[in-house]
């Protein structure tokens, strides 16, 4: 048989020796190869920290973005609202204007009424003395014309009867009427300080309904043939009260002929009286 060899010699040292180196070799391998799995790990770790510093930081922008919005909208809000505010302010002067007009004008109505108020008992005597005379004047001048008679707080001249009357459902004017009515506005037209009203009536003949436009149409004929010699229209005042109030009796022809008037209430507008129809 052939002898064993001896592990210690040269052929078995070379052998131990490449089996180290190979063995060390796998180890130093190894070792590498977990090296650059922690450092690809760290890279890893570092890349996932950067990616959420960049989503932390989109997220910042995207607030930013939402509360510059947020303050656009509020700007524009406050611009509204200051237009607003400027509007009511400028309302608030204009009520604040008006406000101070009517308080002026009622002042200076309280002002004349107390001037009114102030006036001596002897100058208001003398006043309704003055105002008296020129009413007896007007009464006796147009007494001459038509019929005239006194009342509260004038006179109020009759335009009815032979003298002046309308024919049955007309409201036009006769000459003869128009010449009463010229005669009638010159002595108007000669006193100052009077209110003139205008008052038209029917018969009873019709419904209430057509008799009420039919004093008005007649009430409006004598009105204005007063304003067409001269009399000014804001001293007038012109209304029909169809078959309401009549004179006499709507039983006979000749009283119903009487109803078909026109009468003219003549008013003191300096010394206030009470208020007539």
């Amino acid at each position: 048989m052939e002898a064993a060899r001896n592990p210690w010699q040269p052929e078995g040292v070379k052998r131990a020796l490449i089996a180290g180196g190979i063995l060390a070799a796998a180890v130093l391998t190894g070792l590498g190869i977990r090296m650059a799995v922690k450092r690809v790990e760290a890279l890893e770790t570092q890349l996932e920290a950067a990616g959420r510093k960049t989503a932390a930081m989109g997220r910042q922008v995207e607030e930013q973005a939402r509360l510059s919005r947020t303050t656009a909208q509020n700007a524009a809000a406050a611009r509204d609202e200051a237009s607003r505010a400027a509007e009511a302010a400028a309302n608030q002067t204009t009520a604040r204007e008006r406000a101070e007009a009517a308080r002026e004008l009622a002042e200076q109505e309280a002002r004349r009424a107390k001037e009114q108020e102030a006036m001596s008992q002897g100058e208001l005597a003398a006043m309704r003395k003055r105002r008296s005379q020129e009413l007896d004047r007007m009464q006796e001048a147009l007494s001459r014309i038509a019929p005239t008679r006194r009342t509260a707080s004038g006179m109020v001249v009759e335009l009815a009867n032979d003298s002046f009357h309308f024919d049955f459902d007309k409201a036009d004017l006769r000459p003869e009427n128009r010449e009463l009515l010229s005669r009638i506005a010159g002595v108007l037209l000669a006193s100052e300080g009077f209110r003139i009203f205008v008052y038209g009536y029917t018969d009873d003949t019709g419904s209430e309904e057509y008799n009420q436009g039919l004093s008005e149409r007649r009430a409006s004929s004598v009105g204005e043939y007063l304003a067409s010699a001269g009399l000014p229209r804001d001293v007038m005042r012109v209304e029909g009260f169809g078959k309401s109030n009549p004179r006499v009796a709507n039983t006979t022809p000749q009283g119903r002929q009487k109803n078909r008037r026109v009468e003219i209430g003549i008013v003191d507008s300096i010394i206030q009286y009470q208020g007539m129809r």
